[in-house]
């Protein structure tokens, strides 16, 4: 998929987001809203660099795709190996999952009256073109693996914030925290404003 990337897809994506963001919606209208601009990208698997599509044996990849210049919201592309998943965890800002390729499975957690972590009903599934949302409102403590333990997936994710600077926390099964800031598995961005190389014709 090195060749003909559709990037005018992420970037109109990009755009309608930070337009959106601008007119200061709630949240609840911001997922809402912002659940259907992701599946429109999700829903064609043409414009991701494959330099951010690839995985690594040992862990899942969180690569950035881009970020507002804000730091208003970040497009990350998470890379998952077979059979690889997070350990639970929290974001404290809105999110918004996207799949492109393969699937994952998501099981969130909440506390219960001893504090310890129990889950919150049953896991989803993402299959292609699905999305969903996290935020700490709706529910932010979660575990996501690749369904499968065969095949690469990836997954496009929009965070409300620089998701790789955000201070969060993964936990232990008895609910207790241990900050950490994930950071990006990749030290540059595509370049997918130099619009000399692409067909610029109606």
């Amino acid at each position: 998929m090195t060749q003909n990337l559709r990037t005018e897809r992420l970037r109109h994506f990009i755009d309608r987001l930070a337009l959106l963001l601008d007119q200061r919606p709630d949240e609840a209208a911001l997922l809402d809203r912002g659940q259907q601009l992701l599946a429109e990208l999700v829903a064609h698997d043409d414009w991701l660099p494959d330099d951010l599509a690839q995985p690594d044996p040992q862990r899942y990849q969180q690569y950035l795709v881009h970020c507002d210049s804000r730091q208003r919201f970040s497009v990350v592309s998470f890379v998952w190996g077979p059979g690889q998943q997070t350990p639970v965890h929290d974001h404290r800002v809105w999110g918004l999952i996207g799949m492109l390729r393969g699937a994952e499975i998501a099981q969130g957690f909440e506390r219960d009256a001893q504090g310890k972590l129990v889950p919150l009903g049953a896991a989803v599934r993402l299959d292609p073109g699905q999305v969903e949302a996290v935020s700490p409102r709706i529910g932010d403590i979660h575990q996501v693996s690749n369904a499968f333990n065969d095949q690469v997936s990836i997954s496009i994710h929009v965070y409300g914030g620089n998701i790789g600077a955000v201070k969060r926390a993964v936990y232990a099964e008895d609910g207790s925290e241990k900050p950490f800031i994930s950071g990006y598995s990749n030290t540059r961005l595509p370049n997918i404003w130099d619009l000399s190389k692409e067909n610029l014709a109606p």
